[in-house]
């Protein structure tokens, strides 16, 4: 059993690695897709970006914590960590919670305000058109012109005709909320974990240590 102060030291070193790992990958993610063009959405990136940095500051703050055992460090990380924590637990249980109806208010919100641009990408990359209907007076969203020939590039039905891109776009979103809350969910226990490991490596002298440098 990992009890020790070297377990202990080494096991919250270890984790605050992972995190700057993880960090690491938010920030090149971002990084690559605002270069690339990939991501329209300056906001998500942006989102993105900062969880990245925010993660690996406070990374950096455990592992100079972990490794000098300095207990203001850890104090100020414990505390910062066990917020995350809650705030990322919420959210993925949100996620997770997220009913049909729910994630269909949430699209139609989505797709009003997003440019022409994004709408047009998504018919063009889901073949489809409209929101609900592919007809601009039933669908109060509006939409792009509807491209037939787009919409049937893979179908061999000669009576082919463009589908509203709710109903393609429903598994999709469906997907993306699981998977984002399990993904919340799992980090959210490494967290606690990470409480938990500072918490006890906190209360634990340093065997090689002054006695009297741990008061």
């Amino acid at each position: 059993m990992c009890g020790g102060f070297t377990c202990s030291k080494n096991a919250l070193i270890a984790l605050n690695i992972l995190y700057v790992v993880v960090a690491s990958i938010l920030i090149t993610v971002a990084v690559y897709g605002q270069a690339s063009s990939l991501v329209t959405n300056l906001p998500t990136l942006g989102g993105i970006l900062a969880c990245g940095v925010f993660l690996i500051l406070i990374s950096l703050l455990g592992l100079l914590g972990a490794v000098k055992h300095h207990q203001v460090m850890l104090f100020f990380y414990m505390v910062i960590l066990f917020l995350l924590f809650l705030v990322q637990f919420s959210v993925a249980c949100a996620c997770l919670t997220v009913n049909s109806d729910q994630q269909e208010i949430l699209a139609r919100q989505g797709w009003k305000e997003v440019t022409p641009e994004v709408r047009a990408n998504v018919q063009k990359t889901f073949q489809c058109c409209g929101f609900q209907s592919t007809s601009m007076t039933n669908d109060t969203t509006t939409h792009p012109a509807c491209d037939v020939t787009n919409c049937c590039r893979n179908s061999f039905d000669p009576h082919c005709d463009c589908e509203p891109c709710m109903g393609k776009l429903k598994e999709k979103i469906d997907y993306a909320f699981k998977l984002c809350g399990g993904i919340g969910l799992f980090f959210s226990f490494t967290e606690f974990l990470g409480v938990w490991l500072t918490v006890r490596y906190r209360n634990q002298k340093d065997p090689r240590a002054n006695p009297s440098a741990f008061l």
